[in-house]
Protein backbone atom coordinates (compact mmCIF):
# COMPACT_ATOMS: atom_id res chain seq x y z
CA UNK A 1 0.00 0.00 0.00
CA UNK A 2 1.40 3.36 -0.97
CA UNK A 3 2.51 5.64 1.83
CA UNK A 4 -0.33 7.99 0.83
CA UNK A 5 -2.80 5.51 2.04
CA UNK A 6 -2.04 4.96 5.74
CA UNK A 7 -0.11 3.13 8.39
CA UNK A 8 -0.87 -0.33 9.70
CA UNK A 9 0.34 -1.18 13.20
CA UNK A 10 2.95 -3.86 13.81
CA UNK A 11 2.39 -6.92 15.98
CA UNK A 12 4.77 -8.33 18.54
CA UNK A 13 5.39 -9.00 22.19
CA UNK A 14 4.44 -5.50 23.29
CA UNK A 15 1.34 -6.79 25.04
CA UNK A 16 3.66 -8.02 27.78
CA UNK A 17 4.85 -4.48 28.56
CA UNK A 18 3.32 -2.11 31.05
CA UNK A 19 2.56 1.40 29.90
CA UNK A 20 2.91 3.42 33.12
CA UNK A 21 6.72 3.77 33.31
CA UNK A 22 6.92 4.95 29.70
CA UNK A 23 4.12 7.44 30.20
CA UNK A 24 5.91 8.81 33.23
CA UNK A 25 9.04 9.44 31.19
CA UNK A 26 7.34 11.31 28.34
CA UNK A 27 6.94 14.76 29.86
CA UNK A 28 6.16 17.26 27.11
CA UNK A 29 6.88 20.96 27.59
CA UNK A 30 5.21 23.58 25.44
CA UNK A 31 7.87 26.04 24.31
CA UNK A 32 7.34 29.50 22.85
CA UNK A 33 10.35 31.05 21.17
CA UNK A 34 11.31 34.72 21.59
CA UNK A 35 9.75 35.37 18.15
CA UNK A 36 6.53 33.61 19.10
CA UNK A 37 6.99 30.23 17.41
CA UNK A 38 5.58 27.22 19.25
CA UNK A 39 7.22 23.81 19.76
CA UNK A 40 6.88 20.78 21.99
CA UNK A 41 9.90 19.44 23.83
CA UNK A 42 10.83 16.28 25.69
CA UNK A 43 14.05 17.01 27.56
CA UNK A 44 16.51 14.17 28.03
CA UNK A 45 20.06 15.04 29.00
CA UNK A 46 21.28 11.46 29.36
CA UNK A 47 22.92 11.54 25.91
CA UNK A 48 24.50 14.66 24.31
CA UNK A 49 22.21 14.51 21.29
CA UNK A 50 18.99 16.19 20.10
CA UNK A 51 16.41 15.27 17.46
CA UNK A 52 14.11 17.75 15.74
CA UNK A 53 11.03 17.11 13.64
CA UNK A 54 9.69 20.11 11.70
CA UNK A 55 6.44 19.85 9.74
CA UNK A 56 4.87 22.36 7.38
CA UNK A 57 1.20 21.83 6.63
CA UNK A 58 0.28 21.76 2.96
CA UNK A 59 2.65 19.27 1.38
CA UNK A 60 2.20 18.17 -2.20
CA UNK A 61 -1.41 19.40 -2.09
CA UNK A 62 0.05 22.83 -2.82
CA UNK A 63 1.30 21.88 -6.29
CA UNK A 64 -0.02 24.40 -8.80
CA UNK A 65 -2.25 23.37 -11.69
CA UNK A 66 -0.31 21.37 -14.26
CA UNK A 67 2.81 21.24 -12.03
CA UNK A 68 2.18 17.94 -10.25
CA UNK A 69 5.38 16.66 -8.66
CA UNK A 70 6.95 20.10 -8.18
CA UNK A 71 6.83 19.94 -4.38
CA UNK A 72 8.07 16.35 -4.39
CA UNK A 73 11.03 17.30 -6.59
CA UNK A 74 11.73 20.47 -4.63
CA UNK A 75 11.89 18.56 -1.36
CA UNK A 76 14.33 16.08 -2.89
CA UNK A 77 16.58 19.00 -3.86
CA UNK A 78 16.87 20.57 -0.41
CA UNK A 79 19.89 18.41 0.44
CA UNK A 80 21.49 19.02 -2.97
CA UNK A 81 23.33 22.16 -1.98
CA UNK A 82 22.60 25.33 -0.01
CA UNK A 83 24.21 28.73 0.34
CA UNK A 84 27.87 28.56 -0.72
CA UNK A 85 27.93 24.74 -0.72
CA UNK A 86 27.09 22.60 -3.73
CA UNK A 87 25.57 19.13 -3.30
CA UNK A 88 28.87 17.43 -2.51
CA UNK A 89 30.03 20.21 -0.21
CA UNK A 90 26.75 20.21 1.70
CA UNK A 91 26.85 16.44 2.18
CA UNK A 92 30.43 16.61 3.39
CA UNK A 93 29.61 19.41 5.83
CA UNK A 94 26.70 17.47 7.32
CA UNK A 95 28.80 14.32 7.59
CA UNK A 96 31.67 16.25 9.16
CA UNK A 97 29.37 17.36 11.96
CA UNK A 98 28.04 13.80 12.49
CA UNK A 99 24.57 15.20 11.83
CA UNK A 100 21.64 13.69 9.94
CA UNK A 101 19.05 15.60 7.93
CA UNK A 102 16.14 14.21 5.97
CA UNK A 103 13.51 15.98 3.87
CA UNK A 104 10.27 14.35 2.79
CA UNK A 105 7.01 15.45 1.20
CA UNK A 106 3.59 13.90 1.71
CA UNK A 107 0.10 14.85 0.64
CA UNK A 108 -0.57 17.09 3.64
CA UNK A 109 2.90 17.78 5.00
CA UNK A 110 6.53 18.50 4.33
CA UNK A 111 8.54 16.84 7.08
CA UNK A 112 12.11 17.70 7.99
CA UNK A 113 13.99 15.69 10.56
CA UNK A 114 17.37 16.53 12.02
CA UNK A 115 19.64 14.75 14.48
CA UNK A 116 22.70 16.45 15.87
CA UNK A 117 25.26 16.18 18.65
CA UNK A 118 25.04 18.81 21.37
CA UNK A 119 28.60 19.96 20.77
CA UNK A 120 27.85 20.60 17.08
CA UNK A 121 24.32 21.89 17.47
CA UNK A 122 24.96 25.49 16.44
CA UNK A 123 26.90 24.55 13.30
CA UNK A 124 24.39 21.86 12.34
CA UNK A 125 21.51 24.28 12.82
CA UNK A 126 23.26 26.82 10.60
CA UNK A 127 23.52 24.21 7.83
CA UNK A 128 19.87 23.26 8.19
CA UNK A 129 18.89 26.94 8.11
CA UNK A 130 20.79 27.33 4.84
CA UNK A 131 18.93 24.33 3.37
CA UNK A 132 15.59 25.88 4.35
CA UNK A 133 16.32 29.46 3.32
CA UNK A 134 19.04 29.30 0.64
CA UNK A 135 18.57 26.11 -1.40
CA UNK A 136 20.60 26.30 -4.59
CA UNK A 137 18.51 24.27 -7.04
CA UNK A 138 21.53 23.93 -9.30
CA UNK A 139 20.86 22.75 -12.85
CA UNK A 140 22.91 19.58 -12.52
CA UNK A 141 21.13 18.69 -9.26
CA UNK A 142 17.72 19.31 -10.83
CA UNK A 143 18.49 16.99 -13.72
CA UNK A 144 19.91 14.34 -11.40
CA UNK A 145 16.82 14.37 -9.18
CA UNK A 146 14.53 14.53 -12.20
CA UNK A 147 16.15 11.35 -13.55
CA UNK A 148 15.75 9.65 -10.17
CA UNK A 149 12.04 10.52 -10.07
CA UNK A 150 11.50 9.34 -13.62
CA UNK A 151 13.10 6.04 -12.65
CA UNK A 152 10.73 5.76 -9.68
CA UNK A 153 7.75 6.52 -11.90
CA UNK A 154 8.83 3.90 -14.43
CA UNK A 155 9.13 1.24 -11.73
CA UNK A 156 5.70 2.15 -10.35
CA UNK A 157 4.06 1.25 -13.65
CA UNK A 158 5.20 -2.34 -13.03
CA UNK A 159 4.09 -2.51 -9.40
CA UNK A 160 0.56 -3.87 -8.79
CA UNK A 161 0.37 -2.25 -5.34
CA UNK A 162 1.09 1.18 -6.81
CA UNK A 163 -1.29 0.62 -9.71
CA UNK A 164 -4.03 -0.29 -7.24
CA UNK A 165 -3.39 2.73 -5.00
CA UNK A 166 -3.19 5.22 -7.86
CA UNK A 167 -6.36 3.85 -9.43
CA UNK A 168 -8.17 3.93 -6.08
CA UNK A 169 -7.15 7.55 -5.48
CA UNK A 170 -8.14 8.65 -8.98
CA UNK A 171 -11.59 7.05 -8.63
CA UNK A 172 -12.19 8.18 -5.06
CA UNK A 173 -11.07 11.80 -5.10
CA UNK A 174 -12.06 13.28 -8.45
CA UNK A 175 -10.23 16.54 -9.19
CA UNK A 176 -8.77 16.96 -5.69
CA UNK A 177 -4.96 16.79 -5.33
CA UNK A 178 -5.42 13.48 -3.49
CA UNK A 179 -6.51 11.96 -6.82
CA UNK A 180 -3.11 12.23 -8.51
CA UNK A 181 0.32 10.87 -7.58
CA UNK A 182 2.31 13.24 -5.38
CA UNK A 183 5.44 12.28 -7.33
CA UNK A 184 3.85 13.65 -10.51
CA UNK A 185 3.74 11.90 -13.86
CA UNK A 186 6.43 11.32 -16.45
CA UNK A 187 5.04 14.25 -18.46
CA UNK A 188 4.72 16.72 -15.59
CA UNK A 189 8.15 15.88 -14.18
CA UNK A 190 9.75 16.23 -17.62
CA UNK A 191 8.17 19.67 -18.05
CA UNK A 192 9.09 21.17 -14.65
CA UNK A 193 11.43 24.14 -14.83
CA UNK A 194 13.67 25.66 -12.19
CA UNK A 195 11.12 28.46 -11.81
CA UNK A 196 8.41 25.87 -11.10
CA UNK A 197 10.60 24.42 -8.37
CA UNK A 198 11.24 27.87 -6.91
CA UNK A 199 7.49 28.50 -6.86
CA UNK A 200 6.89 25.23 -5.03
CA UNK A 201 9.61 26.22 -2.56
CA UNK A 202 8.10 29.65 -1.93
CA UNK A 203 4.68 28.08 -1.36
CA UNK A 204 5.80 25.34 1.00
CA UNK A 205 7.38 26.87 4.08
CA UNK A 206 4.88 29.13 5.83
CA UNK A 207 5.83 29.59 9.48
CA UNK A 208 2.18 30.07 10.47
CA UNK A 209 1.65 26.42 9.49
CA UNK A 210 4.70 24.86 11.17
CA UNK A 211 4.71 22.27 13.95
CA UNK A 212 7.94 21.39 15.76
CA UNK A 213 8.84 18.50 18.02
CA UNK A 214 12.18 18.20 19.81
CA UNK A 215 13.62 15.52 22.05
CA UNK A 216 16.97 15.19 23.74
CA UNK A 217 19.75 17.27 25.20
CA UNK A 218 18.32 20.78 24.94
CA UNK A 219 16.50 23.09 27.35
CA UNK A 220 13.34 25.03 26.61
CA UNK A 221 15.23 28.33 26.38
CA UNK A 222 17.85 26.82 24.07
CA UNK A 223 15.15 25.33 21.86
CA UNK A 224 13.38 28.68 21.56
CA UNK A 225 16.55 30.33 20.30
CA UNK A 226 17.22 27.42 17.94
CA UNK A 227 13.73 27.58 16.44
CA UNK A 228 14.03 31.28 15.70
CA UNK A 229 17.39 30.72 14.01
CA UNK A 230 15.99 27.91 11.85
CA UNK A 231 12.85 29.76 10.76
CA UNK A 232 14.41 33.19 10.26
CA UNK A 233 13.82 34.38 6.71
CA UNK A 234 10.90 32.09 5.90
CA UNK A 235 7.52 33.61 4.99
CA UNK A 236 4.77 33.71 7.59
CA UNK A 237 1.91 32.83 5.24
CA UNK A 238 1.42 30.72 2.15
CA UNK A 239 -1.22 29.87 -0.45
CA UNK A 240 -4.62 28.57 0.60
CA UNK A 241 -4.90 24.92 1.57
CA UNK A 242 -7.25 22.70 -0.47
CA UNK A 243 -10.91 22.05 0.31
CA UNK A 244 -12.22 18.73 1.57
CA UNK A 245 -11.79 15.99 -1.01
CA UNK A 246 -14.97 13.99 -0.51
CA UNK A 247 -15.10 10.28 -1.30
CA UNK A 248 -16.69 8.82 -4.41
CA UNK A 249 -17.37 5.08 -4.22
CA UNK A 250 -19.68 4.98 -7.22
CA UNK A 251 -17.27 2.86 -9.26
CA UNK A 252 -17.90 0.00 -6.82
CA UNK A 253 -15.55 -2.81 -7.80
CA UNK A 254 -12.93 -2.23 -10.49
CA UNK A 255 -10.69 -4.95 -11.94
CA UNK A 256 -7.52 -3.96 -13.79
CA UNK A 257 -6.00 -6.61 -16.02
CA UNK A 258 -2.34 -7.03 -15.13
CA UNK A 259 -0.17 -10.13 -15.77
CA UNK A 260 0.76 -11.39 -12.31
CA UNK A 261 0.12 -14.71 -10.52
CA UNK A 262 -1.41 -12.88 -7.54
CA UNK A 263 -4.09 -10.22 -7.57
CA UNK A 264 -3.76 -7.21 -5.28
CA UNK A 265 -6.99 -6.05 -3.64
CA UNK A 266 -7.38 -2.55 -2.16
CA UNK A 267 -10.68 -1.60 -0.57
CA UNK A 268 -11.88 1.43 1.32
CA UNK A 269 -14.71 3.30 2.96
CA UNK A 270 -15.10 6.84 4.19
CA UNK A 271 -13.34 7.08 7.55
CA UNK A 272 -13.53 9.19 10.65
CA UNK A 273 -11.61 12.26 11.82
CA UNK A 274 -9.53 12.20 14.99
CA UNK A 275 -11.66 14.86 16.63
CA UNK A 276 -14.85 12.86 16.07
CA UNK A 277 -16.38 11.51 19.32
CA UNK A 278 -16.48 8.05 17.71
CA UNK A 279 -12.80 8.00 16.78
CA UNK A 280 -11.56 5.73 19.58
CA UNK A 281 -14.34 3.18 19.13
CA UNK A 282 -13.47 3.20 15.41
CA UNK A 283 -9.78 2.86 16.30
CA UNK A 284 -10.49 -0.23 18.38
CA UNK A 285 -12.89 -1.60 15.75
CA UNK A 286 -10.19 -1.36 13.12
CA UNK A 287 -7.81 -3.34 15.32
CA UNK A 288 -10.43 -6.07 15.68
CA UNK A 289 -11.18 -6.23 11.95
CA UNK A 290 -7.72 -6.00 10.45
CA UNK A 291 -5.10 -4.62 12.81
CA UNK A 292 -2.98 -7.69 13.52
CA UNK A 293 -2.48 -11.43 13.26
CA UNK A 294 -5.46 -12.24 15.51
CA UNK A 295 -7.79 -9.83 13.74
CA UNK A 296 -11.03 -11.14 12.22
CA UNK A 297 -9.92 -10.80 8.58
CA UNK A 298 -6.53 -12.39 9.19
CA UNK A 299 -8.08 -15.32 11.03
CA UNK A 300 -10.76 -15.96 8.43
CA UNK A 301 -8.72 -15.38 5.27
CA UNK A 302 -5.31 -16.69 6.25
CA UNK A 303 -5.56 -18.96 9.27
CA UNK A 304 -8.84 -20.68 8.49
CA UNK A 305 -8.67 -20.81 4.67
CA UNK A 306 -5.16 -19.97 3.46
CA UNK A 307 -6.46 -17.40 0.98
CA UNK A 308 -3.72 -14.85 1.61
CA UNK A 309 -0.40 -14.46 3.38
CA UNK A 310 -1.60 -11.32 5.09
CA UNK A 311 -4.43 -8.81 5.20
CA UNK A 312 -4.55 -5.53 7.06
CA UNK A 313 -6.77 -2.51 7.56
CA UNK A 314 -6.15 0.92 8.96
CA UNK A 315 -7.66 4.30 9.65
CA UNK A 316 -6.20 7.07 7.51
CA UNK A 317 -6.60 10.46 9.16
CA UNK A 318 -5.62 12.47 6.09
CA UNK A 319 -6.42 16.16 6.57
CA UNK A 320 -8.93 16.51 3.75
CA UNK A 321 -10.62 13.10 3.76
CA UNK A 322 -10.29 10.47 6.49
CA UNK A 323 -10.57 6.92 5.17
CA UNK A 324 -10.83 3.34 6.36
CA UNK A 325 -8.68 1.15 4.09
CA UNK A 326 -7.67 -2.46 3.69
CA UNK A 327 -5.43 -4.48 1.42
CA UNK A 328 -4.39 -8.04 0.68
CA UNK A 329 -3.09 -10.21 -2.15
CA UNK A 330 -4.34 -13.61 -3.18
CA UNK A 331 -3.75 -16.06 -6.00
CA UNK A 332 -5.72 -15.38 -9.15
CA UNK A 333 -7.49 -18.70 -8.66
CA UNK A 334 -8.82 -17.83 -5.20
CA UNK A 335 -9.02 -14.05 -5.04
CA UNK A 336 -12.74 -13.98 -5.95
CA UNK A 337 -13.40 -16.23 -2.97
CA UNK A 338 -11.36 -13.92 -0.73
CA UNK A 339 -13.16 -10.79 -1.93
CA UNK A 340 -16.54 -12.41 -1.33
CA UNK A 341 -15.47 -13.49 2.16
CA UNK A 342 -14.38 -9.96 3.07
CA UNK A 343 -17.84 -8.77 2.10
CA UNK A 344 -19.49 -11.42 4.30
CA UNK A 345 -17.26 -10.61 7.28
CA UNK A 346 -17.84 -6.86 7.04
CA UNK A 347 -21.59 -7.25 6.74
CA UNK A 348 -21.62 -9.52 9.78
CA UNK A 349 -19.65 -7.03 11.86
CA UNK A 350 -21.87 -4.14 10.76
CA UNK A 351 -24.99 -6.10 11.72
CA UNK A 352 -23.83 -7.99 14.79
CA UNK A 353 -20.82 -6.11 16.13
CA UNK A 354 -17.86 -7.92 17.66
CA UNK A 355 -17.40 -10.23 20.62
CA UNK A 356 -16.35 -9.31 24.15
CA UNK A 357 -13.29 -11.52 23.71
CA UNK A 358 -12.25 -9.65 20.56
CA UNK A 359 -12.70 -6.31 22.30
CA UNK A 360 -10.67 -7.35 25.34
CA UNK A 361 -7.87 -8.80 23.23
CA UNK A 362 -7.68 -5.71 20.99
CA UNK A 363 -7.55 -3.28 23.91
CA UNK A 364 -4.91 -5.36 25.69
CA UNK A 365 -2.70 -5.34 22.61
CA UNK A 366 -3.23 -1.68 21.79
CA UNK A 367 -2.37 -0.48 25.27
CA UNK A 368 0.55 -2.87 25.67
CA UNK A 369 2.12 -2.09 22.29
CA UNK A 370 1.99 1.67 22.68
CA UNK A 371 5.35 2.05 24.52
CA UNK A 372 7.24 0.57 21.57
CA UNK A 373 6.62 3.74 19.62
CA UNK A 374 8.83 5.78 21.95
CA UNK A 375 12.07 4.06 21.06
CA UNK A 376 14.43 7.03 20.86
CA UNK A 377 14.69 10.78 20.53
CA UNK A 378 13.98 10.71 16.80
CA UNK A 379 10.76 8.75 17.24
CA UNK A 380 9.63 10.94 20.11
CA UNK A 381 10.29 14.17 18.20
CA UNK A 382 8.31 12.82 15.26
CA UNK A 383 5.39 11.71 17.41
CA UNK A 384 5.01 14.98 19.29
CA UNK A 385 5.34 17.06 16.11
CA UNK A 386 2.60 14.95 14.58
CA UNK A 387 0.45 15.37 17.67
CA UNK A 388 0.86 19.11 17.53
CA UNK A 389 0.02 19.26 13.83
CA UNK A 390 -3.05 17.06 14.32
CA UNK A 391 -4.41 19.27 17.07
CA UNK A 392 -4.04 16.68 19.84
CA UNK A 393 -3.83 17.90 23.44
CA UNK A 394 -0.38 17.98 24.97
CA UNK A 395 -1.41 15.35 27.54
CA UNK A 396 -2.53 12.87 24.85
CA UNK A 397 0.31 10.42 25.50
CA UNK A 398 -0.50 10.22 29.20
CA UNK A 399 -4.21 9.68 28.53
CA UNK A 400 -4.23 7.70 25.28
CA UNK A 401 -4.49 4.26 26.85
CA UNK A 402 -7.34 5.35 29.08
CA UNK A 403 -9.23 6.43 25.96
CA UNK A 404 -8.71 2.95 24.49
CA UNK A 405 -9.65 1.18 27.72
CA UNK A 406 -12.85 3.21 28.00
CA UNK A 407 -14.26 1.92 24.70
CA UNK A 408 -17.30 -0.30 25.24
CA UNK A 409 -18.80 -3.12 23.22
CA UNK A 410 -21.89 -1.00 22.52
CA UNK A 411 -19.75 1.86 21.21
CA UNK A 412 -17.89 -0.49 18.86
CA UNK A 413 -21.18 -1.92 17.60
CA UNK A 414 -22.56 1.57 16.99
CA UNK A 415 -19.52 2.80 15.08
CA UNK A 416 -19.48 -0.43 13.04
CA UNK A 417 -23.01 0.32 11.90
CA UNK A 418 -21.99 3.88 11.11
CA UNK A 419 -18.82 3.13 9.14
CA UNK A 420 -18.91 -0.39 7.75
CA UNK A 421 -21.18 -0.61 4.71
CA UNK A 422 -19.85 -2.76 1.83
CA UNK A 423 -22.44 -1.16 -0.46
CA UNK A 424 -20.54 2.14 -0.05
CA UNK A 425 -17.10 0.58 -0.50
CA UNK A 426 -14.68 1.13 -3.36
CA UNK A 427 -12.59 -1.92 -4.29
CA UNK A 428 -9.74 -2.04 -6.80
CA UNK A 429 -8.33 -5.41 -7.91
CA UNK A 430 -5.14 -5.57 -9.97
CA UNK A 431 -4.28 -8.91 -11.57
CA UNK A 432 -6.01 -11.59 -13.61
CA UNK A 433 -8.51 -12.94 -11.10
CA UNK A 434 -10.56 -15.98 -12.10
CA UNK A 435 -14.26 -15.25 -12.14
CA UNK A 436 -13.88 -11.47 -12.02
CA UNK A 437 -13.95 -9.65 -15.34
CA UNK A 438 -11.58 -6.80 -16.07
CA UNK A 439 -13.29 -3.42 -16.17
CA UNK A 440 -10.20 -1.41 -17.09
Amino acid sequence: MMRLITQIGAIGLACLLHIAPVQAEIQIQEVTSPNGHSAWLVEDHSIPFVALDIRFEGGTNLDEEGKRGATYMMTGLLEEGAGALDAQGFAQAVQGLAAEFSFASYRDTIAISAKMLSENRDDAAALLHDALTEPRFDTDAIERVRAQIQSILASQTQDPDTIAAQTFNALAFGDHPYASPEEGTTDTIAALTREDILTAYRNAFATSRVSIGASGDITADELGVLIDRLLEGLPETGPALPDMAGFDASAGQVVIDYPTPQSVVLFGLEGIAMDDPDFFPAFVLNEIIGGGFRARLMDELRVQRGLTYGVGTSLSTADWQPMWLGQFASSNERVAEAVALVDVILRDIAENGVTEEELTRAKRYMTGAYPLRFDGNGAIASIIAGMQQSGMPIDYIANRNSYVDAVTLAEVAAVAQRLIDPDRMLTVIVGQPDGLSATR
